[in-house]
C-alpha cells in the first residue's frame, strides 16, 4: 500500500506554527523571521513534506508563473538572459512561459490583449521596441510589466547603455589609422521596429567617431541578419571599398566570429590588418582573441526578475530603471601592437 504523504497540518504542528506560517514559507514571504522559517522548514524535511503546486496556486490566487516575451530563443545572448531570470524566480518557486516572437504575425498577437502572455503572474519585455508600438507604450494588461534588454518610461526597465556602448567602441578604434567600419544587426523584426539594439550601438559609435575627428560614411556601415555568414559579408563588401587596415565594429560577437573566420580564409592578420570589437563578452571570445564589450547578460535578468517580483507582491512606486555599462575588454584583436604617435 503507498504510504500516506504528510500535510500541511502535520507541518505546523510539527513546527509549532499556524497553516498561514507554513503557506508564507512555502511562499517566500519577507514577513517570517529567519528563525521560525527555519523551524518550519526543518519541519518539512523531517516529515518528508513536499507542497502541492496546484493547491499552492489556487490558495494563493495566483498562478505562480510568469510570462517571458523574447524575439527568439535560440541565441546565446536569450541563453544567458534566461539563465539570469530563472536563478531569481527558481528560489521564488515560479515558473517561466516563453513566448517567443518569431515573426510579425506573431508580434501583433503581443499587442494585443488576446495573447496567453497576459493571463500569468506578471510579464518579462525583452524586446527593445515592442512597448513603442503600443499606443502611450501601454502593455493591454493590468498585470505588472517589467522590460529587460529595453527601456521605457512607462515600466520598470533593466536595460544595458547600448550608444555607451557603441561610443566606448569609437573610443578605442579611433586611436588606429585606416578605415572605420560598422556591421548592424538587423532582423525581421527590426524592420517594424522603431527602437532597435543594433541602431543604439551604431548611432552610438557614430557620434563617438565625430567627437573623435573621423568619420563613418553611410557605405561603411554593414547592415546584416545576426549571424556569422552576416559577419564574413560585411568584411567582404568592406575589402570591395578600401584597402587594408580595417577597424571594425561588429555590433555583435556572433558577427564579429564571422568576420574572424572571413579574415583567416583572406590570410588577413588579425589585430594588424583587421582590427575587429565585437559587442556582447560571451565565453568563447576569449579562446578567439577577439576584443569585445562585455554586457552582464545574467545580472540584467536578474534584476529584471526582481523588480517584477517587487512588483506582485504590491509595490505600487513609480517607475524604476536600473541601467547597466558594458565594459570593454582588448585582445589581440584589437591590441595596438605599435606606437602610432611615432
Amino acid at each position: 500500500m503507498a504510504k500516506r504523504k504528510p500535510t500541511i497540518h502535520e507541518v505546523a504542528y510539527l513546527a509549532k506554527v499556524g497553516i498561514g506560517t507554513v503557506s508564507r514559507v512555502l511562499n517566500n514571504h519577507p514577513s517570517v523571521r529567519p528563525a521560525t522559517r527555519e523551524r518550519v522548514l526543518a519541519a518539512m524535511a523531517s516529515l518528508g513534506y513536499s507542497p502541492n503546486p496546484h493547491a499552492r496556486r489556487v490558495a494563493g490566487g495566483r498562478s505562480y508563473t510568469i510570462s517571458l516575451i523574447l524575439p527568439v530563443i535560440s541565441t546565446e545572448f536569450y541563453n544567458r538572459l534566461l539563465e539570469g531570470i530563472e536563478q531569481v524566480l527558481s528560489e521564488e518557486r515560479y515558473e517561466i512561459a516563453l513566448f517567443p516572437i518569431f515573426s510579425p504575425q506573431r508580434l501583433q498577437r503581443y499587442l494585443e490583449s488576446r495573447s496567453l502572455a497576459y493571463q500569468t503572474d506578471g510579464l518579462l519585455v525583452a524586446s527593445q521596441g515592442l512597448a513603442h508600438l503600443l499606443p502611450d507604450q501601454r502593455f493591454p494588461t493590468e498585470r505588472p510589466v517589467v522590460l529587460v534588454d529595453a527601456y521605457s518610461p512607462r515600466y520598470d526597465s533593466a536595460y544595458v547603455d547600448n550608444y555607451l556602448g557603441g561610443q566606448m567602441a569609437a573610443q578605442h578604434l579611433a586611436q588606429f589609422p585606416g578605415e572605420l567600419f560598422a556591421i548592424q544587426m538587423q532582423e525581421e523584426l527590426d524592420e517594424v521596429m522603431r527602437h532597435t539594439v543594433g541602431q543604439e550601438r551604431v548611432a552610438g559609435f557614430r557620434d563617438g567617431l565625430k567627437r573623435a575627428g573621423r568619420k563613418l560614411p553611410d557605405s561603411h556601415v554593414f547592415v546584416s541578419r545576426f549571424s556569422a555568414e552576416g559577419g564574413r559579408l560585411a568584411l567582404q563588401h568592406f575589402m570591395r571599398q578600401s584597402k587594408p587596415p580595417y577597424n571594425i565594429f561588429a555590433g555583435a560577437d556572433l558577427l564579429a566570429l564571422g568576420v574572424l573566420e572571413e579574415a583567416e580564409r583572406q590570410g588577413l592578420e588579425l589585430g594588424e590588418q583587421v582590427r575587429l570589437l565585437g559587442f556582447d563578452g560571451h565565453p568563447w571570445t576569449e579562446a578567439r582573441g577577439l576584443s569585445t564589450l562585455s554586457q552582464p547578460i545574467e545580472d540584467m535578468g536578474g534584476e529584471a526578475a526582481r523588480l517584477l517580483l517587487d512588483r506582485i507582491r504590491g509595490y505600487k512606486g513609480s517607475p524604476r530603471a536600473r541601467r547597466f555599462e558594458p565594459a570593454l575588454i582588448v585582445r589581440r584583436s584589437t591590441q595596438p601592437q605599435r606606437n602610432y604617435a611615432d
